[in-house]
This record gives structure tokens, sequence and C-alpha cells, in this order.
């Protein structure tokens, strides 16, 4: 039986990260947040470079924040969003190949279990 390591989201974190990058819209903005880098983007410049603005651009970062995926903060005038969870995406990746498998007569010859 596997066990999961301490970077391993709990199977119910993992299930609420997965719905909040559930749409291609908050995944096209989580991505351009990450293309980004820590420094991050205004709303504006996001939602120019999504093509998602308003009304829904704010709740999809509603739910981006909720999870934990990305921050807002204020700079004077401006919002600036930005990717905060490089390493839940990583574990998120890792909660899906550790598995890669488990149950099959023999290992896949792509993955190394290691």
């Amino acid at each position: 039986m596997k066990t999961e390591s301490p970077s391993t989201p709990p199977l119910t974190l993992a299930a609420a990260s997965f719905a909040a990058l559930g749409s291609e819209q908050r995944l096209s903005v989580l991505r351009c947040l990450v293309r980004a880098g820590p420094e991050g983007l205004s709303i504006g410049e996001l939602g120019t470079r999504t093509d998602v603005t308003g009304s829904t651009l704010t709740h999809h970062l509603k739910l981006l924040n909720a999870a934990g995926l990305v921050k807002q903060q204020r700079q004077g005038r401006s919002t600036i969003c930005a990717a905060v969870a490089y390493a839940e995406v990583e574990a998120l990746a890792h909660f899906l190949l550790t598995e890669c498998c488990a149950d099959a007569p023999a290992p896949c010859k792509d993955h190394d279990h290691g």
C-alpha cells in the first residue's frame, strides 16, 4: 500500500485544487500568472492577456485565491495578482503520478517509482 509523503496533498485538498482549475478560463489565468513570474500582473494586464475581464475575471480570481493558487495585493491604485502556489501545483502533479502503474502487473517503462 502506498503512503502519502508530506508534500502530497490529501485527497480533499487535491480535489479542491483541481476543481479550481476545472475551467479553461481559470487555467488560462493561472498559466498566464505562472508565465509572468513572482512579480505578477495588474488585473487590467491579466485581463488583456487572457481575454477575461470584468466580473468574470474577478470571479475566477476569487476561486483561484480561495484554492491558494494565487494572491492579490494592492500596489497604489492597482491590484497585482501573482501565482503563489508553484509547490502546490507541483504537489498536485506528484499526487497523480505517484500512483502511476501501482496496480499494473508490470511497472510503466516511462516512470520510475523511486
